[in-house]
């Protein structure tokens, strides 16, 4: 099996820790597995991952956007890897140009591909640029998955949204949570303390500092009292929310127990970005615990039961927000009620469950065996 996809280790983002647990449930049953994908920008892509080879190949920034690069490998380049690796069926982990390429490849060699739609591309090329990218964006996104055998997509708003875009043989595969890792447990008053020393409601935000997360929403807790904000992350919009968010504690990127630790100290986690088609860190903040207030859009929609695990408000709705925090800072009982039953909601949802819910589809679409496809 092939995996394709736009980003990797070292850099740290949804879809990357995503491919990882894939590469790591293919590894635990027993399955040979390469990966392509971008160079990183300082040529740290490790060489294997799970016992798996990883070809990173020459990728250039996005303009305006350099965190995020783009491969410059062609079908030619591609398809010998794939010549070379003879993969009964090719994975595109949100899949944009790279899986654009690969898609080429594979269809031109009989392989059939599984697309997994991560990434609102469309809806951040609007927000950095203009509608003209967004739908540039799609068209190129309608080629990528029209050519896949099935498009998997985690949540139903991204389902809904793939199906108005006429995209065909769609399939719902959501994400798994380390419960683990992230588990009630992890807290840590000692930590909470050095944040909130008079014993403030905290309030999280966890993911990278980004346009498309819609961080300056959260002004509108910055002046509430008895409420401390804080953003775990990095990104290309640190600076600028230094000074948006006045009185927010900046905690930078975290990782390992560092951030179960985090997380698990929040007393709400909150997320104002409308363009999640999951969202894995609020799931992360459940199994943690810790109730969501989020905007009703997107996978959040599927993740946070409102009135149960957290509260959503309409997007743009910013008084609403303001509303539930203010709430959850004042009513403890309430606030108890929602963290008692957010773990529940989540905590089936194993990587193993979900990676063996994967290797289904990936086996369904693979109707040739790969000694009859590559001659043997």
């Amino acid at each position: 099996m092939t995996l394709v996809s736009e980003s990797f280790l070292p850099h740290v983002n949804g879809v990357s820790n995503s491919v990882c647990r894939v590469l790591e449930h293919l590894q635990r049953r027993g399955h040979d597995a390469s990966l392509l994908t971008p160079s990183a920008a300082a040529g740290a892509t490790p060489g294997r991952y799970a016992d798996a080879p990883i070809y990173a190949l020459p990728s250039v920034p996005l303009p305006g956007y350099a965190q995020v690069r783009v491969a410059l490998a062609g079908r030619r380049r591609v398809g010998a890897l794939l010549d070379a690796h003879r993969p009964d069926v090719v994975y595109l982990a949100s899949p944009f140009v790279l899986g654009l390429t690969a898609a080429r490849a594979a269809e031109s060699r009989g392989i059939p591909t599984v697309a997994n739609y991560q990434t609102d591309v469309a809806g951040f090329a609007e927000r950095y640029h203009a509608r003209a990218a967004r739908d540039a964006a799609w068209q190129l996104l309608r080629a990528v998955h029209r050519r896949a055998a099935l498009t998997l997509a985690p949540s139903a708003a991204a389902l809904r949204s793939l199906a108005a875009q006429g995209i065909p043989r769609l399939a719902l595969w959501q994400r798994g949570v380390d419960g683990e890792r992230f588990h009630p447990r992890n807290r840590d008053e000692r930590w909470r303390r050095a944040l909130t020393p008079n014993g403030e409601l905290l309030v999280g935000y966890v993911g990278r500092l980004a346009p498309e997360k819609q961080l300056a929403d959260l002004a509108v807790l910055t002046s509430l009292a008895g409420v401390k904000l804080v953003l775990i992350g990095d990104g290309p919009d640190r600076r600028r929310l230094a000074t948006a968010l006045p009185g927010a504690e900046l905690l930078g990127f975290l990782d390992g127990s560092d951030l179960s630790r985090a997380v698990a100290s929040l007393d709400v986690m909150v997320h104002p970005g409308e363009h999640e088609t999951f969202c894995q860190s609020a799931q992360e903040a459940l199994a943690s615990g810790v109730p969501v207030v989020a905007v009703a859009a997107g996978g959040l929609l599927d993740l946070v039961q409102d009135g149960c695990t957290g509260h959503l408000y309409a997007p743009g709705d910013l008084i609403a927000l303001r509303t539930h925090i203010t709430t959850l800072a004042t009513q403890v009982s309430h606030r108890e009620l929602l963290a008692a039953a957010a773990r529940p909601s989540v905590v089936g949802r194993t990587w193993e469950r979900l990676g063996d819910d994967l290797l289904r589809h990936l086996e369904r679409v693979s109707q040739v065996s790969g000694s009859a496809r590559w001659g043997a």
